[in-house]
């Protein structure tokens, strides 16, 4: 378990409904006693301080006890110290580079190393950069040089490793932006295929705090959910496919590290529907091979901090310059690098789009496009989190039905909107009568029912991505301030106000990221179409699918589940007797 975690850092936490099916401790087993009048001497007493039970989160999402943030109390590994332990446990697979790219050194390989990749968030780069008072890019070169610089992690540790290649998550999110206005067009033009998409209004599934609440507490909601991956999934999946089949190495031997704003975001990494399993076809699959999870660990921007003080040495002592070149070898597919390189514009991470990625914004913008003349009407909620968009023809009639929601508190509203009406069993009472749903103050112009809407960006922490419950606050950079000054730093809790100009400062690095030099600026005044760039992504991911022999729709697609609890049930297995009762009792019948 990660030692900068605890239950008082979850913003906006909602408390456990239930007791949690995995005891905090470990208690003796049950044992007949055939003689009831049995003598117990002292070395048949059971002992009284036994070892505490371990928690992992395979346990956690298999139980409704907990909801969203609670969850990553009970995280045992995904640290930065199984970071130190995994590179200081396996050699780095030796890489050569020739004429033909980037391939492995076979005569030294020894067949148990392992190659280290990582994804970055620029939600991480922004806090990074706050706390040091540096720019986003500078924040991201101090990333790659603590990854895979001569001065970072290769200074240390038992094998001197580090990581090998690190993307950026924004390359797999512009894919995933293009793909989800594709799915809320098709479930706006009714055809063939239409019962395999989510139910309208599709929910954005990027969070999974939010996933996890769904799953677990409303699984009413989960057709609605879209169905594609996340940045953090999609890239995982890519490194781990491509990587493999271009090195020719199991994925089990390419280990992938993901930077990350959100604790939520490690038990993502651990969900079944993340794995291999779904994308490994033939032969490749082994039924008796454990499961191979496209997405190792997951550290957040606060553990970095914690990653390079546990090495020695300081994050400010980095360069913050590009790698040499020696240690950012070329991407193994040439026909995929271009792909991976792509790179975001400052229009495309701005205030319009907000600090989760841009989801709606794209949505909202893909439309547009189509409709020429078009206007946006923009409606406020009861505070800032709540947004609805609704776009307008040049003859004043409604195209499309948008919203935001962030925070817990916003997102129960939406899903009361959403319930479905519950049937009335009074004789003679109107099946076809609907529960009147709740509507906001702003919303009599756009319909206002959740149902309405064709599309809804939905996070689980307030402000976004920019305030997830792993970013660096506040308190953290004092201490930073402090041990780099004179050493008096401020002990005091921050205020209110304190906490709200943090945030603001990290939203601004955020929006501020900066071009690489004059040329690359002059690229971005001259933009591609939007239609432009929609077909550059669906030609990178069809390069992908055609690479890999594999259906696109099992490399960026996934699934969700209903989350049972088992509290209070009985846990003995039931008897042949019993299973026919039940089986009886399910179809109507009885005894």
């Amino acid at each position: 378990m990660s030692a900068i975690l605890s239950a008082d850092d979850l913003n906006d936490f909602i408390s456990p409904g239930v007791a949690c099916i995995k005891p905090v401790e470990t208690l003796p087993e049950t044992k007949n006693q055939e003689n009831a009048y049995e003598v117990t001497t002292e070395d048949k007493v059971e002992p009284t301080d036994l070892p505490p039970a371990q928690i992992s989160l395979t346990d956690c999402l298999a139980c409704s006890g907990c909801v969203t943030s609670a969850e990553a109390v009970l995280i045992s590994l995904q640290s930065h110290a199984e970071v130190l332990n995994t590179l200081d446990a396996y050699p780095e697979i030796p890489l050569i580079r020739d004429q033909n790219g980037t391939t492995i050194n076979n005569a030294e390989d020894s067949g148990q190393g392992k190659i280290f990749v990582a994804s970055v968030s620029p939600q991480v780069r922004a806090s990074l950069a706050t706390t040091y008072g540096i720019s986003e890019k500078e924040a991201g070169y101090m990333i790659d040089q603590l990854l895979s610089g001569p001065q970072g992690l290769r200074s240390g540790g038992k094998n001197g490793n580090g990581f090998t290649w690190v993307v950026d998550t924004n390359v797999m999110r512009e894919a995933v932006l293009v793909l989800t206005a594709d799915e809320v067009s098709e479930s706006l033009s009714p055809g063939e295929g239409e019962s395999s998409l989510p139910k309208r209004p599709i929910l954005s599934s990027a969070c999974p705090g939010w996933i996890c609440y769904a799953e677990k507490t409303h699984p009413f909601i989960l057709p609605h959910l879209s169905q594609l991956k996340s940045p953090q999934a999609l890239s995982g999946t890519f490194l781990k496919t491509v990587l493999s089949k271009s090195l020719g190495v199991d994925p089990s031997r390419i280990w992938h590290l993901a930077v990350m704003p959100c604790f939520d975001k490690k038990l993502e990494a651990s969900r079944e529907e993340l794995t291999d399993v779904t994308w490994r076809q033939g032969d490749h699959s082994s039924s008796e091979a454990a499961p191979v999870r496209d997405v190792d660990c997951v550290i957040t921007a606060r553990e970095i901090l914690s990653l390079a003080s546990s090495r020695g040495f300081s994050l400010p002592s980095l360069p913050l310059q590009p790698l040499p070149s020696s240690f950012a070898p070329p991407f193994p597919e040439k026909t995929l690098e271009s792909f991976v390189s792509f790179k975001r514009t400052r229009s495309e991470q701005s205030l319009a789009t907000g600090t989760s990625g841009g989801y709606l914004h794209h949505v909202l913008m893909t439309f547009q496009s189509r409709n020429p003349g078009s206007q946006l009407v923009i409606n406020r909620g009861r505070n800032v989190d709540v947004v609805e968009y609704v776009l307008m023809s040049k003859e004043n009639q409604p195209i499309l039905s948008t919203a935001r929601y962030y925070g817990f508190r916003n997102i129960q509203n939406l899903v009361r909107k959403l319930k479905p009406a519950r049937v009335s069993k009074l004789p003679g009472a109107n099946p076809a009568a609907r529960r009147r749903q709740p509507v906001s103050r702003n919303a009599a112009s756009s319909g206002g029912a959740g149902s309405d809407y064709a599309y809804v960006e939905v996070m689980a922490c307030p402000g976004g991505c920019t305030n997830g419950g792993g970013q660096i606050r506040v308190e953290d950079a004092r201490e930073i301030v402090g041990s780099q000054g004179d050493g008096a730093s401020e002990s005091l809790k921050p205020s209110p106000h304190e906490q709200r100009a943090w945030l603001s400062r990290v939203d601004e690095a955020y929006y501020s990221m900066e071009s690489e030099s004059e040329t690359e600026l002059e690229v971005q005044l001259q933009q591609p179409s939007l239609a432009d760039k929609e077909a550059k992504i669906h030609e990178g991911l069809q390069r992908w699918s055609q690479f890999m022999d594999i259906p696109l729709s099992k490399l960026a697609y996934t699934t969700y589940r209903k989350v049972e609890s088992d509290v209070g049930k009985d846990q003995t297995p039931a008897n042949d007797t019993t299973r026919v009762v039940e089986l009886a009792g399910k179809i109507g019948g009885g005894w």
